[in-house]
């Protein structure tokens, strides 16, 4: 580690993610939410955090373990509806939809906008996205919302920047990538994890018991959890990459 790196880390600390008040939690689809961040949601809701829910596409090409015969078109209010049940078991009573269609077809640009509306109804002080700079991920959706959530959390600070994109200025304080190579701040979630399971289940037109891949789903998010509990001592815990005000601009090395 640089020397420039061990003198802000002691300078100019990351907080702890539990130490806000206020979250919303971004997903490209129905489901990732719970996937990347389930057992911290339950944990937050747990303490009496306000938390959001924001689903940025409908979700409409998730056909491959969906009931057989179903169409994209009939499937986005299913998703929808498993979204809402998996919402209300982790504590979350705020979920809102956007009306885009899964695989990348809208604008990015637009998608930025009703983000920033959406952060301006919520005021939220963290923003939860996937990490748009992880190497291996290639589907659109994840990098275009994690793309979007990091402009809209840099501006939402300036009322005129935000005004641009019709929305409200809000004091968003740090942004939390989940599904992230490079964590940097873990939480605990200790008794949580059965929560981000049964979760998980109510997503059944994706994760139908039966199937190989939810099991290997379930077997991941525990190895992953016990992964990120040995290393911080916290015996289950989530990882992710977080940067306040202070190291989200012309500090690489936050990275």
């Amino acid at each position: 580690m640089s020397i420039t790196k061990t003198i802000l880390k002691v300078l100019a600390p990351l907080p702890k993610i539990e130490d806000y008040d206020r979250f919303l939690f971004i997903g490209p689809h129905p489901d990732d939410i719970e996937i990347g961040a389930g057992a911290t949601v339950a944990k937050l809701t747990a303490m009496g955090k306000q938390v959001t829910f924001l689903i940025c596409t409908d979700g409409r090409y998730g056909l491959t373990n969906a009931p057989e015969g179903m169409t994209p078109e009939a499937l986005i209010p299913l998703r929808q509806k498993e979204s809402l049940e998996a919402a209300k078991v982790l504590g979350v009573k705020d979920v809102r939809f956007l009306p885009y269609e899964d695989g990348g077809f809208y604008d990015k640009e637009e998608l930025t906008r009703a983000m920033a509306k959406v952060v301006g109804e919520v005021q939220p002080q963290v923003l939860f996205a996937p990490d748009p700079c992880v190497s291996s991920e290639c589907h659109v959706d994840h990098l275009r919302t994690g793309e979007c959530a990091r402009r809209v959390v840099f501006a939402a600070h300036s009322p005129t920047v935000m005004g641009r994109m019709g929305a409200k200025h809000a004091p968003t304080e740090a942004i939390a990538y989940y599904m992230t190579a490079k964590p940097n701040r873990f939480v605990g979630t200790k008794g949580f994890f059965d929560r981000q399971l049964e979760a998980l289940a109510c997503h059944d037109s994706q994760f139908p018991p039966d199937y190989a891949a939810t099991r290997t789903l379930h077997f991941y998010l525990k190895l992953r959890a016990f992964d990120f509990g040995l290393r911080t001592g916290k015996g289950k815990a989530e990882g992710f990459r977080l940067l306040d005000a202070t190291h989200m601009h012309c500090l690489p090395e936050a990275d």
